[in-house]
């Protein structure tokens, strides 16, 4: 299969609201908006893509139907000690503090009002035991 696009899809009871928050906070542009689903791409990279749909239209399977759960989305960003810092100052919640990670990142979590986790993440060298497991062109630098 060769995909030619792909991105997640956050189910929600509150599209605008949800919407919302990814344009203020993340950068997101509507590119289609409905009352039940918008299709939001990055304002700085137009290969960066999130929707939101509402979790009870008709177009999902019954049993597929709801909210989301489980789900934590990663941005990889070039400065997350001021992406940490703008969003704090915005008051969202810091689920995870800024730290480094002997895995190869600078990081810290929080989340969406949907409860779905969002992870910043800036990568950094990791140590000698992780950098081992990592393919040699996958290694962060």
């Amino acid at each position: 299969m060769k995909a030619t696009s792909y991105y997640p899809v956050i189910m929600t009871g509150d599209v605008a609201g949800t919407t919302a928050f990814y344009v203020e906070h993340f950068g997101f542009t509507p590119m289609f908006e409905s009352e039940w689903y918008v299709h939001l791409t990055s304002s700085e990279d137009e290969t960066i893509n999130l929707a939101i749909l509402d979790g009870s239209h008709e177009t999902i399977p019954e049993q597929g139907r709801g909210r989301v759960s489980g789900l934590l989305l990663n941005f990889e960003v070039e400065d997350v000690d001021t992406v940490h810092d703008r969003l704090v100052a915005a008051g969202l919640p810091v689920l995870r503090s800024l730290r480094d990670e002997d895995f190869g990142q600078r990081h810290f979590i929080t989340a969406d009002p949907n409860g779905v986790l969002i992870d910043i993440i800036k990568p950094i060298p990791p140590n000698a035991e992780y950098a081992a497991q990592y393919a040699e062109e996958a290694l962060p630098v």
